[in-house]
């Protein structure tokens, strides 16, 4: 808790710090790297799986923030938000972002460099990004989880040439060759329904549902799209040709319990046949892990899109702080049966409604650690008779003393 005499003096000096341009985000990003780096041999087996995605924090109201930029609509003004989230090969628990950046304006503040950075496309950022990670160090090798933002032929072919591991979502619009036969992505779908495999259950939308895969070897040809911006700022298209890659295709559908096709995910992946097709549809599966980061972000917690920062440097500095209250907060929930009264209790406090057979969430814990930090600073400050008084009094005022004679007695 701050160390200030009241909480306007903690405003000023957090403030203070989130407009300190001589902190860097690489600096605060530090310890985050240094957890992933430290517990990932114990948490993951064979890979680190890093999502990759971008979000859009809306500031439209927030006139005082004069570098926004246009997001999804002419009124929808906000920062872009990058996240590379590592989490866990054996079970998709998050470990800690590996990398966060937030564009504005004029450009990006990134925890890659301490200058900032020039505004790129979605798939040029994701490239540098993916390039930045496989320079960590970590224990593992990488596999990169990424959805249809990714499938860009150029962008496969550059991976490919680069040899990082992936797992992308494609559409049913691209044309592959089949055992040199050439269809669309649809067309070889319909051939792989006879041989889907049921591999297990998972939750859909809050049900209950079933998975089932299926997989081909095809083979990606033609001439990838890049977009160039032209002297008007208006994006052009240029057609480059390439080398033919040859990729794995993962289809899973997830069904209900009548066979009703609820989702369908075409999956490209270089990933050898040692990792199943059975494990590379959990893995893409368990992409929604870094959607609950950016809720625990922006609803379930610190409610990012609220913040009175007036620039993106100061939101940015003050995101990487927030990023690793994240981390311990899935440490608490990776803690064994120790750590459940703890659990139990931080739930308690912060007084959210659980679910039938949910016995806590990552907002839940998140709300009670910052009530048991206040209770940490009051017994710190005060004494036991003294926080007796204030209860007392507060009794008084709202007229049940009487009806709590053990603190009246206490006192």
């Amino acid at each position: 808790m701050p160390q200030t005499a009241n909480s306007f003096a903690a405003a000023q000096a957090a403030w203070r710090f989130y407009q300190n341009e001589r902190v860097t985000l690489p600096e605060l990003a530090a310890p985050l790297l240094s957890h992933a780096t430290a517990v990932c041999p114990e948490r993951c087996q064979r890979y680190a799986l890093v999502l990759h995605d971008f979000s859009g924090l809306h500031y439209t109201r927030h006139l005082s923030k004069q570098d926004r930029i246009t997001l999804y609509g002419k009124d929808d003004l906000g920062y872009l938000l990058a996240t590379a989230l590592m989490v866990s090969d054996v079970d998709g628990h998050p470990i800690a972002p590996l990398y966060l950046g937030l564009t504005e304006a004029s450009g990006t503040h990134s925890t890659r460099r301490t200058k900032l950075l020039p505004r790129r496309t979605e798939l040029s950022e994701l490239s540098r990004v993916v390039g930045y990670v496989e320079g960590l160090g970590l224990a593992l090798p990488a596999v990169h989880i990424i959805d249809r933002q990714a499938d860009s032929l150029l962008h496969l072919r550059r991976l490919v040439r680069n040899q990082r591991r992936f797992v992308i979502r494609s559409d049913e619009l691209r044309r592959v060759e089949l055992k040199g036969e050439s269809l669309l992505l649809r067309e070889v779908e319909e051939r792989l329904s006879q041989e889907m495999q049921y591999v297990r259950e998972v939750e859909y939308k809050g049900k209950r549902a079933k998975q089932y895969v299926a997989q081909a070897r095809v083979v990606l040809t033609g001439r990838g799209r890049l977009r160039v911006p032209s002297p008007q700022n208006k994006e052009q298209r240029r057609w480059v040709a390439g080398r033919a890659i040859e990729l794995r295709l993962v289809v899973a559908e997830v069904r209900n319990s009548t066979g009703e096709v609820l989702a369908t995910w075409r999956l490209w992946t270089n990933l050898t046949e040692e990792v199943s097709a059975a494990e590379v549809a959990l893995w893409y599966y368990w992409r929604w892990r870094i959607e609950s980061f950016f809720k625990l972000l922006k609803r379930g917690g610190q409610q990012l899109e609220q913040w009175q920062q007036e620039s993106a440097g100061a939101v940015a500095r003050r995101l990487l702080v927030v990023a690793q209250a994240c981390v311990v907060v899935w440490e608490l929930e990776q803690a064994g049966v120790e750590a459940e009264a703890l659990r139990k209790f931080l739930v308690r406090l912060s007084g959210r409604l659980m679910k039938r057979g949910v016995s806590y969430t990552a907002p839940a814990l998140l709300a009670g650690l910052w009530q048991f930090l206040a209770i940490i600073d009051a017994l710190e400050r005060h004494t036991s008779a003294e926080l007796l008084e204030m209860a007392r009094s507060f009794l008084q005022i709202i007229g049940l003393e009487t009806e709590f004679k053990d603190v009246k007695e206490l006192v």
